[in-house]
């Protein structure tokens, strides 16, 4: 298989996602499960065979990889893959800022080459370049009956996320439609939040020695720190 070849592979496999897919799921936050399922399908892409394309390893050891997809990328079988990519990006890393030497560089260029490598990442622009191509079908898609049910029945969207859909929203909705979409989230999220807070306080209260017993009953509070997290971050 070719580079091109399978750069189109991949393309085509990230747009192939059906968006009711996306939102059949009950639990968690939709927009997480998105991110989710196109981080994974990119980072058994890298490490698969299309970490020996050319055409993709000019890509990685350009961009490198932010500590996320690392931590995801070290948890794959394949070590060596990730070796091999870390071999070829610590070579271009150190030659376009220790080793390369040039006659009339401009002031300032290997700061803004140090800047650029470390705020880059593949996994992150693969990931941006497909979130933004199925948002664009999720909002296409969100006027629809079916949808709007599925979006209801979410169990919450995350509050960045939140943030993200709400400024998204106007560029590809009509006023009636934008409404309606803003108070199906909003009523996810507000909801969301007061289960949090119930959730929370209730942990917090567990530590009183008035419930310093045995058989107290915890409730849905002993994973709320977790929960709250993911929640505040869409990270767990």
């Amino acid at each position: 298989m070719s580079g091109e070849d399978g750069h189109f592979k991949m393309r085509e496999s990230i747009l192939t996602i059906p968006v009711n897919a996306v939102l059949e799921p009950k639990e968690g936050c939709p927009v997480c499960r998105m991110r989710d399922m196109l981080e994974q399908r990119t980072v058994e892409y890298i490490m698969g065979a299309a970490m020996m394309e050319p055409d993709v390893r000019i890509e990685t050891n350009r961009a490198g990889f932010c500590h996320t997809h690392f931590l995801q990328m070290l948890k794959q079988k394949n070590r060596l893959s990730l070796a091999l990519m870390l071999q070829t990006h610590l070579e271009e890393v150190d030659r376009e800022l220790f080793s390369r030497k040039k006659l009339f560089e401009p002031k300032n260029s290997r700061k803004a080459k140090l800047s650029e490598i470390n705020s880059t990442c593949f996994v992150c622009e693969k990931v941006e370049w497909g979130m933004e191509r199925l948002l664009r079908t999720f909002f296409e898609m969100s006027s629809r009956d079916d949808i709007k049910e599925l979006l209801k029945e979410q169990e919450y969207i995350c509050l960045p996320h939140y943030d993200l859909l709400t400024s998204l929203a106007p560029a590809y909705l009509q006023k009636s439609a934008l409404d309606n979409f803003n108070r199906i989230i909003s009523a996810l999220t507000k909801k969301y939040i007061a289960s949090l807070y119930d959730d929370v306080s209730h942990y917090c209260s567990m530590y009183d020695y008035r419930n310093a017993k045995k058989d107290a009953d915890w409730g849905n509070s002993k994973d709320s720190i977790e929960r709250s997290v993911k929640f505040l971050t869409s990270r767990n």
